[in-house]
């Protein structure tokens, strides 16, 4: 089937971006880009009833994700950020060749990673799904250089954020699990590479030790979307009241932890797909 080309001639640039995970994780990609991009309204999708995506067949991952995109596009956005990594390498290419609208992904920093490393040695913690996939082999074959690459698939440590649990004996267990042989190894760079990490930084410095920088993709994701808006003058000139809706599905259950991580979070409706 033919895709419509995307014309931004037609674009209202006061319509939102659309921005969604699998949880909670992408609002730490939310929060950069609020302060990339203040002026814009953003509409919200967790998918928290079916968290984890990470371990899930890579077919239900494109198909999840194409049926929550469809809805951000009823709801009128301008692009889509997919705030979640294993989004990204499963499904941001078949979804790029089906929608016409700009959809900006997520990926693992190991470019930045690799080039500031003085020991050559960094890490990379994600989900299994995106330790295992193609599009994460190519990124480490195309930007590790000389640096040697550690690549630790972390499952469980996604429910942990889900649930609020962000320094508890469960989460500091598995961190120890997953990182003391990063640590072994002496790694100087540590990328995080689920939106979900950055909630347990803290946790992750008390373990790595504060000479370990920790890389996430937030602000890049956020630059990278604001030039789009840009070139497609798209970007929008001015905005009272800024807001931001929330999509979640299994809303009543999980809006509980929404409320520790975002102040202020009023406008939640269920997501029902």
């Amino acid at each position: 089937m033919t895709i419509p080309a995307f014309n931004p001639l037609l674009v209202d640039p006061t319509a939102p971006i659309g921005v969604l995970d699998s949880g909670w994780g992408g609002l730490s990609v939310l929060k950069a880009l609020r302060q990339e991009l203040p002026l814009e309204d953003f509409v919200y999708c967790a998918d928290c009833a079916r968290a984890p995506w990470g371990d899930k067949p890579s077919t239900w991952i494109v198909e999840r994700c194409r049926q929550i995109c469809r809805m951000l596009v009823a709801q009128g956005v301008k692009s889509i950020v997919l705030a979640c990594n294993t989004a990204t390498a499963e499904a941001a290419d078949s979804l790029r060749a089906t929608m016409s609208l700009p959809i900006i992904g997520i990926e693992p920093a190991v470019k930045p990673a690799a080039a500031r490393s003085k020991t050559l040695s960094i890490g990379v913690l994600a989900t299994t799904r995106t330790i295992q996939s193609a599009r994460y082999c190519s990124l480490v074959a195309r930007f590790a250089n000389d640096a040697v690459v550690h690549s630790v698939a972390a499952p469980g440590l996604m429910e942990c954020v889900e649930r609020g649990d962000f320094d508890g004996p469960e989460t500091m267990a598995l961190l120890h699990h997953y990182l003391d042989p990063l640590r072994e190894a002496g790694v100087d760079k540590l990328v995080l590479g689920c939106t979900h990490y950055p909630f347990l930084a803290d946790a992750i410095t008390s373990i790595m030790g504060d000479r370990v920088e920790l890389i996430e993709p937030g602000h890049a994701v956020a630059a990278v979307t604001r030039r789009r808006l840009e070139q497609n003058n798209t970007l929008r000139a001015a905005n009272a009241a800024p807001s931001v809706r929330f999509f979640v599905s299994g809303a009543r259950e999980h809006s509980g932890v929404l409320n520790r991580l975002w102040a202020g979070a009023a406008c939640v409706e269920e997501l029902v797909l």
